[in-house]
C-alpha cells in the first residue's frame, strides 16, 4: 500500500466554548516505516469498523467545496500540502459553527492499493499509553487512538474519476456518536448517501436464498455455497473492497460461473454490479438445513425468533408467514 502523500494537522478545541486553534503541519510526513505502519493500521481498523455509509459528492458549491479542491490537486493545480491546508481550515470553520466536537488530529493521506488511488480524511483523537524506558521505568505517552475512529471518510479517487455516475465511491463512518456529528463531518466531505450497504447486503442474501431454493440443492451443497458467499464477502469487507456479483457468481458455481449473476438479473432484484458488504448483516447470515423421511427444511438464521420458533424440549419448529404457494397447495389438499 504505497503512501503517495500524507499530512497531519491539529485542531485544538476544548468543550469549554473557546475558539478552536488550528496548528498546521509545515510539510508532508516524510517517508518512514512509522508513517506506513500508521496508515496500514488505520486502514485495518477502518475496514473493520461496522456501520459505514456509502455515497458520492454533492455538486461542487460554496457549501460543498472539497471536491473542487481535490480535483484541482489531482489536476496538478496545487500540491497535497496546500490542498490539505485549505481543507482543514474549512473543517475548522465548520467545527466552530457546529460546536459538536472537541477537535483532534486531521489526517489526510493519498495512497494507492493495487491500481486504485484512495484519499483518507479523518479526525483522530489522542489517548494515553504506557511504555517502558531504557532504564526500565514506566512512562506515560500520548498516541493517536486508531482503535476508536469516530470521524473518517475514504474516497475512491479512481472510481470517482472513471465512473462519476457511481453512487458508492465515498465511504464514511456513521458510528454511534449522533446524527448531528455525522452530518457535520459528511457536509465537510460534501458527501450525500447513495447506497445503503446494509440494505444492499440483505437483498443479496435474499437473492442467494432464492437461488439456492430454485436450484433445489442438497444440504451439503447449500451449506458449502453459503460458506463461500460469506467467506468471500467478509474478505472483501476486511480489504475495504466491494462485493462484485460476477466474481461471487464464479465462486459459487465454477461449472456454471454466470448462473447466480444471471439469476439476479433475471429476477430484477435491483442490485448493482458491485455493492458494499455490511459485516453486521453478514454475521447474522447462516442457513440451517435438514432432511429426514421426506421432510426438507431450510431457513436463514435471522428468521429464528420472528417467523420461526424452536422448542428445544419438544423438538419442534413453529413456522409463521408461510409462502403463498405452499399455503395454496395445503388448502387444496385439505379442502
Amino acid at each position: 500500500m504505497p503512501v503517495l502523500h500524507s499530512v497531519i494537522h491539529k485542531i485544538d478545541k476544548k468543550p469549554d466554548g473557546n475558539p478552536a486553534v488550528l496548528f498546521l503541519g509545515s510539510s508532508e510526513q516524510v517517508e518512514s516505516q512509522a508513517r506506513d505502519d500508521l496508515m496500514n493500521q488505520f486502514n485495518e481498523n477502518y475496514n473493520a469498523t461496522s456501520g459505514k455509509g456509502w455515497g458520492f459528492f454533492h455538486a461542487e458549491s460554496g457549501a460543498f467545496p472539497l471536491s473542487g479542491w481535490l480535483a484541482k490537486y489531482l489536476a496538478g493545480g496545487s500540491d497535497f500540502l496546500d490542498f490539505s491546508i485549505i481543507a482543514v481550515e474549512h473543517l475548522t470553520r465548520l467545527m466552530e459553527e457546529s460546536n459538536l466536537t472537541t477537535g483532534g488530529h486531521a489526517l489526510f493521506c493519498h495512497y494507492r492499493q493495487g491500481l486504485t488511488d484512495y484519499l483518507i480524511i479523518a479526525l483522530v483523537q489522542e489517548t494515553e499509553a504506557v511504555t517502558m524506558t531504557e532504564e526500565l521505568s514506566l512512562m506515560t505517552v500520548k498516541r493517536l487512538d486508531l482503535d476508536h475512529i469516530r470521524l473518517a471518510s475514504r474516497i475512491n479517487i479512481s472510481e470517482w474519476q472513471s465512473n462519476p455516475q457511481s453512487k458508492q465511491y465515498i465511504s464514511f463512518i456513521k458510528g454511534k456518536q449522533g446524527r448531528k456529528l455525522n452530518d457535520y463531518f459528511r457536509d465537510f466531505i460534501g458527501c450525500q448517501e447513495g447506497i445503503d450497504g446494509a440494505g444492499e447486503t440483505r437483498t443479496l442474501l435474499k437473492a442467494f436464498s432464492d437461488f439456492v431454493e430454485s436450484e433445489d440443492l442438497g444440504e451439503e451443497s447449500a451449506r458449502e455455497k453459503t460458506q463461500t458467499l460469506v467467506s468471500y464477502s467478509m474478505a472483501q469487507a476486511k480489504l475495504g473492497e466491494p462485493i462484485t456479483i460476477d466474481e461471487l457468481s464464479e465462486l459459487i458455481n465454477e461449472d456454471q460461473p454466470k448462473a447466480f449473476a444471471d439469476f439476479i438479473k433475471a429476477a430484477d432484484y435491483g442490485l448493482s454490479d458491485t455493492l458494499p458488504p455490511d459485516k453486521k448483516t453478514l454475521n447474522k447470515f447462516r442457513r440451517f438445513t435438514g432432511r429426514a423421511e421426506g421432510l426438507s427444511i431450510s431457513f436463514e438464521q435471522h428468521l429464528l425468533g420472528s417467523k420461526i420458533e424452536f422448542d428445544e424440549a419438544g423438538g419442534t419448529l413453529t413456522l409463521r408467514g408461510l409462502p403463498t404457494q405452499l399455503t395454496e397447495q395445503l388448502k387444496r389438499v385439505t379442502a
